[in-house]
């Protein structure tokens, strides 16, 4: 099969793009390189069946061959990144959304749709499910990116509704692993780089918000299972195993051996107290659950941050 990915060189586009090469199928990486990093597919540049096209799906894009799925993982999905151009974040989750439909639409290709766990906000109920509608400020400086996000869910099964369109919606939940940017902005980088640096973990809040993490093969596995299934959505994918980020702070320090201090900061506008996923649906729909457990997990990003800073001195 021919597959496009829209994001194809970040974080989770280049785990993506890569296991789909090896697969076998034809990879078409499409990535504008703001977030994304043409270092994370070097890898693949030179096999026969990857492509890497520079492009910004803001605007239209064409392509004379067949192409019979696409994944659309183009948005920033950082804070720091997101928030750094709203009114562009908004652009690629609308317009953006709107072209990728239009050329899945053309094609009579499949199409999946990264949607995110922000969708449900600041939530009142947890581990949080699909049914549940969530608690969003429009207003605030998230709603570039959740309300984005959610806008984008309306439009696919729009699609859907109307031109019987083949679409799929995941809830990607807090993920991690190599590849990561240095300068990504989240919780489980900050801390990392930072205990590897003996340098004090920030903490925003008092610590007892809590995150679930999922790492990266994980959730790729989950994304070609949904692609692949009969199932529309939305569908959470992530891991349900809930914890605070106080105690993910303490489990870096001695996990690393660090010297890193806590140190507590204001809590940023709208920043999630709970955030877990109840991932019932995936595993009825997709026999789909994280096999990765942090511990593990933790050694793979650790390993890969220790290089990279290491080459950077």
């Amino acid at each position: 099969m021919r597959i496009l990915i829209t994001g194809g060189s970040g974080f989770i586009g280049s785990f993506l793009s890569e296991k789909l090469v090896t697969d076998g199928h034809e990879v078409l990486c499409l990535d504008n390189l703001f977030t994304g990093n043409k270092e994370n597919v070097a890898h693949l540049l030179d096999k026969n069946n990857f492509s890497f096209i520079n492009h910004d799906i803001i605007d239209p894009f064409y392509f004379d061959g067949k192409i019979d799925q696409i994944y659309n993982l183009a948005c920033p999905a950082s804070p720091i990144h997101y928030q750094q151009n709203p009114v562009r974040t908004i652009k690629a989750n609308t317009i953006g959304v709107i072209n990728m439909l239009g050329l899945a639409r053309a094609h009579g290709a499949k199409i999946l749709q990264a949607s995110t766990s922000e969708v449900y906000g600041d939530p009142e109920v947890s581990p949080q499910k699909e049914n549940y509608r969530g608690s969003v400020n429009t207003i605030g400086p998230r709603a570039c990116y959740d309300e984005g996000k959610r806008c984008a869910e309306t439009l696919f099964f729009d699609y859907k509704r109307m031109h019987g369109m083949n679409i799929k919606v995941i809830r990607i939940f807090n993920t991690y692993g190599p590849k990561m940017a240095l300068d990504d902005g989240r919780v489980m980088s900050n801390f990392i780089i930072q205990a590897l640096k003996n340098e004090n973990i920030t903490i925003y809040g008092d610590g007892s918000q809590t995150r679930s993490f999922c790492y990266i093969s994980d959730l790729v596995d989950g994304m070609v299972k949904m692609m692949n299934s009969d199932f529309s959505g939305p569908i959470n994918l992530g891991n349900p195993n809930e914890m605070t980020i106080k105690s993910l702070a303490e489990m870096i320090i001695k996990k690393l051996n660090s010297k890193s201090k806590l140190i507590f900061m204001n809590l940023p506008e709208d920043d999630p107290k709970q955030r877990c996923p109840d991932i019932s649906l995936a595993k009825s729909k997709l026999n789909w659950e994280p096999k990765v457990s942090l511990e593990e997990g933790l050694d793979y990003i650790s390993d890969f941050f220790k290089k990279k800073l290491e080459n950077i001195e």
